[in-house]
């Protein structure tokens, strides 16, 4: 039995410390707004009293507390123990956190999934010295738990670009799909949005990376229009498309600029 501290009981910290619970293992939790802890969980007036004499202290709170739960936290912790942050922290934040003082191995840990749908079961990244004692205690929860290389920051590097491609594919497929709606047309955007999430990603990739700088130009120029034709014409919002002819704008013109050195 492993003295485990969840640091944030909303809805993932909550769903980590119940499933912590269920494992066997002996869990303190800390929240100040939280109106109820799950179940099997002790709940500790303060986040340094929380982590008085656990093995392990995962901190689910916002990133905006980051700093001052670690800096609360890591002295009180024992040498050998861990402290595992799961804060969606930059990863220069994360390589600070790593460097305060304290006897704890910290760790940087990246939620790669949403925990609301997967649970406890969510893909996790972590570097840092504390990686091996997170992965020991959560994968045989059922996480998939990979070890990335580096030192705290290096797994918050990995979630921050997978946020690029996840975060903004949502925000456009939403945007398409309101479009679509709009237009009486969702079943068939619909229908175009997932032909094109099928099949050979790695030969999609680089289509879409030779043929964007190929023809940037030309397609800044219809996005433009796809952007008026969305808010004037459908009356719906257009940030996405709007921004994509930005970028294509600013596309071809480094395309352009590099061409002499290349003739």
């Amino acid at each position: 039995m492993t003295a485990c501290t969840v640091i944030g009981l909303g809805e993932a910290g909550a769903t980590y410390a119940a499933a912590l619970v269920a494992a066997g293992h002996s869990v303190t939790g800390f929240d100040p707004v939280a109106p109820s802890a799950p179940a099997g969980v002790t709940r500790a007036a303060t986040a340094a009293q929380a982590c008085a004499g656990a093995d392990i202290v995962l901190v689910l709170t916002g990133a905006a507390a980051a700093r001052s739960v670690a800096q609360e936290c890591l002295p009180v912790l024992p040498a050998g123990s861990c402290y595992a942050d799961f804060t969606s922290s930059s990863p220069h934040v994360m390589q600070e956190l790593g460097q305060l003082p304290g006897e704890a191995l910290f760790a940087d840990v990246a939620i790669l999934g949403p925990v609301p749908t997967e649970g406890v079961k969510t893909p996790l990244m972590v570097s840092g010295p504390g990686s091996r004692a997170v992965a020991h205690l959560l994968s045989p929860l059922g996480a998939d738990v990979e070890i990335a290389d580096g030192e705290p920051g290096a797994a918050m590097a990995h979630k921050l670009l997978r946020s690029v491609l996840m975060k903004g594919l949502a925000s456009v497929v939403v945007e398409a799909v309101t479009a679509g709606r709009a237009a009486g047309l969702e079943e068939w955007i619909r229908a175009q949005i997932a032909r094109q999430l099928a099949g050979d990603g790695q030969a999609v990739i680089d289509r879409f990376l030779t043929g964007t700088s190929k023809h940037a130009l030309r397609r800044s120029r219809e996005m433009q229009d796809t952007a008026s034709y969305l808010s004037a014409d459908l009356g719906v919002p257009a940030e996405m498309t709007a921004a994509s002819a930005t970028a294509l704008t600013r596309i071809a013109a480094e395309t352009t600029q590099k061409a002499p050195a290349l003739r």
